[in-house]
């Protein structure tokens, strides 16, 4: 699994036209998953993500955690994040795990989410979404399970 994770002041996803999920203070996670990915893959991003000191503290220094700080997660299914732009101009996506693999683990990273406490937002699997927020920092770092 990859993960770009955004620190974000307020953050929202809306399917045509309607908004799907919002959320204040926390991050945005753009949640890619591969075909060897499996749920070792989401134990590991949803125990990692929530602790991550990326949140500042009274000295201005990120010393916090989104559990530290009670934020909340605006959780959106991404899959051109396995893109393989190598070769020719048209990025080759079969690096994607197919979808009925893709969603299944995307949900139980969300309810694994969910389990610790968090409050989790998200978008709408497969649909075309618009995402809007405000990127805090910016902080953005890019997350992925097979290199833990």
């Amino acid at each position: 699994m990859k993960v770009v994770l955004q620190r974000a002041k307020d953050a929202k996803v809306t399917v045509e036209g309607t908004t799907v999920g919002a959320i204040s203070k926390g991050l945005v996670l753009l949640v890619g998953v591969t075909h060897e990915d499996t749920e070792e893959d989401v134990k590991y991003l949803a125990g990692k993500i929530p602790n991550l000191r990326i949140f500042e503290d009274e000295s201005e220094k990120m010393n916090l955690s989104l559990l530290d700080v009670e934020g909340a997660i605006l959780s959106v299914s991404q899959f051109t994040l396995y893109g393989d732009c190598r070769k020719g101009r048209r990025p080759n996506f079969m690096g994607a795990a197919k979808p009925d693999k893709a969603e299944l683990l995307y949900e139980k990273f969300n309810a694994a989410l969910r389990e610790k406490g968090i409050i989790v937002e998200t978008g709408t699997f497969g649909a075309m979404m618009d995402v809007s927020f405000t990127n805090d920092g910016p902080v953005t770092l890019i997350l992925e399970s097979k290199d833990k």
